[in-house]
């Protein structure tokens, strides 16, 4: 087990500077000159050569990508282009609004889903079955954004149940909080729960078909107790890795939904400092959303090493 668990997490650490590589070399790539979209139509050559050089633009990539790796180890970010404020104090309060989101449509969707899945996995077959793959299906095959605005028209003008913006208020009540957030977080539920239901019922219908299930069955035992108490266990790996991987796309896949609902997250901050070519904000959004997607990927792999006995045990 120690094994599985330090070569999980050399790989999650290898792989998170690649994609701090990547990060770099892509915000790299993008056209145009810092320097001179900053100062706009006012740039002279004489003024823009010198914010290249006060940024830092006039060393070689290489030296750039050393120098901001340095920084990210020590925890130091940078400072923002836009705004010339350091990056973390922009950063760490749209990290909790963002896991706020996430959190309140985790807490929804993960039970929902897994419920649904193990209920379409008793009843194979039946009219609940085919109009759960219906709606999964349906619901995969429609793009969040578009759910977010068919959302906004019925509940937010149509009925007026819900605002149509996510206001975020640091001084509101719980309660308050949850309710600006009910459209947003209905979004994210409707994308994430057709794969984890349909993983959890793929899974637990493949054990479903084992030699020992069909020996519970030829006892008597009630259909539930055997879906429960022994095809859920031999199934948790493929659906920790489903859970995880959706649990990655609340935080990382969140940039549209937040977008559409001018939610204050992460994700909006990403899209405001692309549309103003505030480079090191971009960069530090993109390593967080990598870091993020990577830990709980190995999270994932630890609880699933973890839920088999043959790999938890040595042989």
């Amino acid at each position: 087990m120690r094994k599985h668990i330090l070569h999980r997490l050399l790989l999650g650490v290898l792989t998170l500077f690649l994609v701090s590589v990547l990060i770099f070399a892509g915000t790299e790539l993008l056209p145009g000159d810092v320097a001179s979209a900053i100062l706009g139509q006012n740039g002279t050559p004489e003024t823009i050569a010198a914010l290249r050089t006060q940024l830092g633009l006039d060393q070689p990539a290489f030296q750039r990508y050393l120098s901001w790796l340095a920084g990210v180890m020590q925890g130091d970010l940078g400072n923002s282009l836009a705004s010339g404020r350091p990056i973390s104090d922009e950063l760490l309060p749209r990290l909790a609004n963002t896991l706020f989101l996430a959190t309140y449509a985790a807490v929804i969707a993960i039970p929902l889903a897994v419920t649904l899945g193990i209920a379409s996995a008793i009843w194979r077959g039946s009219w609940f079955d085919r109009l759960a793959n219906t709606l999964t299906l349906l619901s995969i095959s429609v793009p969040e954004f578009f759910v977010g605005y068919l959302l906004v028209i019925f509940f937010a003008i149509r009925l007026t149940w819900f605002p149509s913006l996510a206001l975020v208020d640091p001084d509101a009540s719980l309660s308050e909080q949850l309710y600006n957030c009910t459209l947003p977080m209905l979004t994210l539920v409707l994308v994430v729960l057709a794969h984890m239901l349909r993983m959890t019922r793929a899974s637990v219908g493949a054990v479903m078909s084992s030699s020992y299930i069909e020996t519970a069955v030829l006892k008597g035992i009630p259909k539930w107790r055997i879906v429960l108490g022994h095809a859920l266990p031999n199934a948790l790996a493929p659906i920790i890795n489903v859970v995880a991987f959706n649990l990655a796309y609340l935080v990382v896949g969140v940039i549209l939904v937040e977008v559409v609902f001018v939610y204050p997250g992460i994700g909006q901050l990403m899209v405001d400092a692309v549309t103003k070519r505030d480079l090191p904000v971009v960069q530090a959004c993109g390593l967080l959303f990598g870091g993020t997607y990577i830990l709980l990927n190995t999270v994932a792999d630890l609880l699933a090493i973890w839920c088999n006995p043959r790999l938890r045990h040595a042989r």
